[in-house]
């Protein structure tokens, strides 16, 4: 059972092997006639008037640039999108933080009858126990400014 396990990982592995080799030969293949061809061209060229061979330059290096640009143009659309979506996202944000330190502004008035309690209720336990008092962490900073005034 072992042995035979070994001989499948084995077939798989040579299978594979074989499979990324005649992928590689193919690829080479490839590679070969596309530098055939370009030393066909390169002879042709060579083989031209030097004002051939300069108009010929440029009229690649145009083609070349020409397709850069074309690039550049998707790109440069890609990234406009982009922009209005963030610009989109910013204002929706900024409208939640809005609503949200509007919503913040109402919870203190809500409180503060809450908080007058408190500041009765700690003036009380000042009075009688000259020690310990308890209070909300969040009612510190009132609490301070209190004991301050």
């Amino acid at each position: 059972p072992v042995l035979r396990l070994l001989e499948a990982q084995l077939q798989d592995q040579r299978r594979e092997h074989e499979e990324e080799m005649e992928a590689m030969r193919n690829q080479m293949d490839l590679m070969q006639e596309e530098l055939e061809n370009q030393q066909q061209a390169f002879l042709q060229t060579l083989q031209l008037s030097p004002e051939v061979q300069v108009e010929l330059g440029l009229q690649q290096e145009i083609t070349r640039l020409t397709n850069e640009n074309l690039d550049l143009k998707e790109l440069l659309e890609k990234l406009e999108k982009n922009e209005k979506k963030l610009k989109k996202q910013l204002k929706i944000y900024m409208k939640k933080v809005q609503d949200f330190e509007a919503s913040q502004t109402m919870v203190p008035v809500e409180r503060r009858p809450h908080e007058r309690n408190m500041q009765v209720a700690v003036q009380r336990k000042e009075k009688d126990f000259q020690g310990m008092l308890e209070y909300y962490k969040e009612d510190e900073p009132l609490l301070i400014r209190n004991l301050i005034t």
